[in-house]
């Protein structure tokens, strides 16, 4: 089998038999000369308007195969199939899993397929339950502090855009991610997809699946249970309490928390735990026209042709801080992700389709000690404060604004062209009174800059929204090559311990995890 790269297809007149051709042009070779073709990967070239091509690497078995091994787009394909390291065995190890978004998730999974027995600890509900409370809770405001947007069976993760984009260099975990996403139910073309994801609406039943099938390998989840103590002896855990009264025996403990996790964190530095704080971003989430948007990107030729577009925009600000687009969504909605009665925060969301009439991102600015403090739970702080102020400017709605009374100071009093698609209720307020004048000055200047990039990103009827402030953990739980803290047992992970950034990422650590739970025991 062979790896052919940079097969390029007009967007437009894309299909099987044009891949076909496309493959014959490049390697000079008759259609019945190829036995097979699979897409292993497709990306986008849209820097010309007037032809945005599919580029391609496909997986090929073709007649004569060593014939074409001179081509520099062309090598041998290798599958890489995940192993895991140690022996598999029926272990009677007590491994608790303390969380279950993404993180929790997969080292469970990884755990229970080799022959271990964890038990996940959610303080939240299951996703079926959670659902019906997250709905709840943007219909009428009443908020599950335990079981919300950011807590719950699959993470806050799980009410995004289930973005599975990430930078990591990890190609084998990686395939074992998507494959185990695909085996239950995730569709197949985030196998291959330049900007895979899953959609909220799909990830929900791909959570309980991947639930069932830890379940049906021996683990167990218990929720409605929040891990409120835990004891430790001779520099070692011992067990853990849950709801303060219930005693789990505990020889592995793994901290797959989630960025909110708050009250755990308060917790763990109690009992001393090393902990650090660390730099994050905070800012707005702004809306506008997917059309203009997918125009901007694609052209209107080849806008039609092509799902609903993103963008990743980079700014570096005059007081020398990154400003950046995050957790973009095309399609989407603007979603009140508060966890906690009195403090607001928002994300963004999309459901699998993308098929809002409007795409929203973040808009965000780092911030870090110099802006919060050193103190290890500073950051905390810093976002509750962020999170008080917001709920309270939008008397308990997510505050919004238009970017033209943003830039004046003024509240709006009403939305222009672009027109709101939120989950929760919202109410015209200042949002400048939120920030600083530095930070509010970065994100203007941010704006303005993008508009550059993006025809009409700064357009004076954009929506605001606020506060965007769970963009990454503000903590980072120090572990040792072993991914241990300094209380052995204890296996920070994922991107509540701030060692991952997204579904992939913190999917990628629970695995790693799991090995070295694997190589302890």
């Amino acid at each position: 089998m062979l790896r052919v790269r940079q097969v390029k297809v007009d967007v437009i007149k894309d299909s099987d038999e044009e891949r076909v051709n496309a493959l014959c042009k490049k390697l000079s070779v008759k259609k019945e000369d190829i036995f097979s073709i699979k897409i292993n990967k497709q990306s986008i070239d849209a820097r010309d308007k007037g032809k945005i091509l599919y580029v391609y690497e496909l997986i090929v078995d073709i007649k004569n195969e060593k014939n074409f091994l001179n081509n520099k787009d062309v090598s041998i394909y290798e599958e890489k199939k995940y192993t895991y390291p140690f022996i598999k065995k029926h272990s009677d190890v007590k491994t608790i899993i303390v969380g279950s978004g993404p993180a929790g998730l997969f080292c469970a999974y990884i755990l229970a397929e080799n022959g271990f027995k964890p038990i996940v600890v959610e303080q939240g509900q299951m996703v079926e339950e959670r659902l019906k409370s997250v709905k709840e809770f943007w219909k009428n405001g009443t908020l599950n502090e335990r079981s919300n947007v950011q807590f719950g069976e699959g993470g806050a993760g799980t009410f995004s855009d289930g973005k599975l984009n990430t930078n990591v260099k990890d190609d084998v975990r990686h395939q074992k991610v998507f494959d185990v996403f695909v085996e239950h139910g995730a569709p197949d073309d985030i196998l291959y997809s330049y900007k895979p994801h899953i959609g909220t609406d799909l990830l929900v039943n791909v959570i309980v699946n991947i639930r069932k099938k830890i379940e049906k390998m021996g683990g167990k989840f218990l929720f409605n249970s929040k891990m409120t103590d835990i004891i430790i002896n001779d520099g070692k855990i011992r067990e853990i309490i849950i709801n303060d009264e219930r005693h789990l025996a505990c020889d592995n403990l793994v901290l797959a928390l989630g960025h909110s996790a708050r009250d755990t964190f308060n917790l763990l530095y109690d009992k001393g735990i090393m902990m650090e704080s660390k730099p994050f971003a905070i800012g707005i989430r702004i809306s506008h026209s997917q059309e203009m948007i997918n125009n901007s990107q694609y052209g209107e030729k080849y806008a039609k042709h092509l799902s609903s577009a993103s963008y990743k925009l980079t700014f570096q600000s005059v007081h020398k801080r990154g400003v950046y687009s995050f957790c973009m969504c095309p399609g989407g909605y603007v979603v009140n992700a508060s966890s906690k009665n009195g403090y607001l925060a928002i994300n963004g969301m999309s459901n699998h389709a993308r098929d809002t009439e409007n795409a929203n991102s973040a808009i965000v600015v780092t911030v870090g000690p110099n802006d919060f403090g050193t103190h290890p739970l500073d950051g905390i702080k810093y976002q509750e404060n962020l999170e008080k102020k917001a709920f309270d400017l939008g008397k308990g709605n997510i505050p919004v604004q238009l970017l033209s009374d943003y830039k004046k100071d003024n509240i709006s009093i009403n939305f222009g062209n672009v027109k709101p698609f939120f989950k929760g209720n919202y109410q015209f307020a200042n949002i400048r009174k939120l920030f600083n004048n530095e930070i509010n000055e970065d994100i203007i200047s941010a704006m303005n800059y993008f508009d550059n990039k993006i025809k009409g990103f700064a357009n004076d009827d954009t929506i605001l929204a606020a506060v965007e402030s769970r963009t990454s953990s503000p903590v980072k739980i120090i572990r040792d090559e072993n991914l241990q803290s300094n209380i052995w047992g204890i296996f920070p992970c994922g991107e509540g311990a701030g060692y991952a950034g997204g579904i992939t990422s913190a999917a990628i650590d629970g695995i790693k995890v799991a090995e070295m739970i694997g190589k302890k025991n």
